[in-house]
């Protein structure tokens, strides 16, 4: 039986954040948090702590980029196609302040062959932070296993 098959659009996607988020410790050791998996799209969120200001005491520009950078991995990873960052860009629009609960929403907004181009805003409650661009390439292998019986030899 093919499991990739069986499942829903909603379901692959959650599957696959699911194996990834397993094993990435760059996402979870800065207190991330995913709140929204879907084909295409995925929300984390992140605490503003405070390791994570500057010398201004605001939030540093690499943890707002990371943030964003793990939301735009979790929806070019959904498809079940493991996917890289090929490209990353960020505007900073406003800034994040301690104890701030950013929230990075990613959407695809292309998909062609090996290469993909996602959009991530950062947000504070309504406020907008910060926007991301974000082009992925594939690079062979999938999240999930193809059958049951390669579900059993792990």
């Amino acid at each position: 039986m093919n499991i990739k098959a069986t499942l829903s659009p909603d379901d692959l996607a959650r599957a696959c954040a699911e194996a990834m988020w397993k094993d990435d410790d760059a996402s979870k050791g800065l207190g991330m948090e995913i709140v929204e998996i879907g084909p295409g799209r995925a929300t984390l969120s992140m605490e503003v702590a405070p390791h994570m200001v500057n010398g201004q005491r605001i939030a540093h520009g690499g943890f707002i980029f990371a943030l964003a950078d793990s939301a735009f991995a979790f929806a070019c990873n959904s498809h079940n196609e493991k996917a890289v960052a090929a490209q990353g860009n960020i505007t900073f629009i406003r800034p994040g302040k301690l104890g701030d609960r950013l929230i990075a929403t990613a959407r695809e907004i292309s998909r062609s062959g090996r290469s993909g181009i996602y959009d991530v805003r950062v947000s504070v409650n309504e406020t907008v932070i910060a926007e991301y661009r974000g082009h992925s390439r594939t690079i062979g292998g999938d999240w999930l296993p193809a059958s049951d019986t390669d579900i059993k030899q792990e």
